[in-house]
């Protein structure tokens, strides 16, 4: 079964808290606050987002505790390629439509039958319920 707006975003808020949270802390020490910060916390989040569904079947910390993970359509787990494509492929059609892709696939995860947002037409996935 898909999972839907409330669930993904209650994932999306968990993974922003339990991981932003303690990686800002670090950032902040390694780099004394200076202008590094930004990237270091932007190159960590990515990776983050990119590798950890590749290795934990699908999963991020917040989708593992509300019980969904990214799933391909044919059921597989999702790998780098399709992970790239969601991630990176997608950001750039959001950043192209100046944020109204983003509005959009949140408009698609709330109404369509299947939950199924923009970033998961382009890589070919879904959110489904462990």
């Amino acid at each position: 079964m898909q999972a839907g707006f409330w669930i993904r975003l209650g994932a999306t808020l968990l993974d922003g808290i339990i991981v932003g949270i303690p990686l800002g802390i670090i950032a902040f020490i390694i780099t004394g606050g200076g202008d590094g910060k930004e990237y270091f916390t932007n190159i960590i989040s990515f990776l983050y987002s990119l590798l950890l569904p590749v290795i934990w079947n699908g999963h991020t910390i917040g989708k593992r505790i509300c019980g969904i993970r990214i799933s391909k359509t044919d059921g597989t787990s999702p790998g780098l390629g399709t992970m790239i494509m969601r991630n990176v492929v997608a950001s750039i059609v959001y950043g192209l439509t100046l944020g109204i892709g983003v509005i959009v696939s949140g408009i698609m995860v709330a109404v369509r039958e299947d939950k199924r947002s923009l970033h998961d037409f382009i890589a070919g996935t879904e959110v489904v319920f462990d």
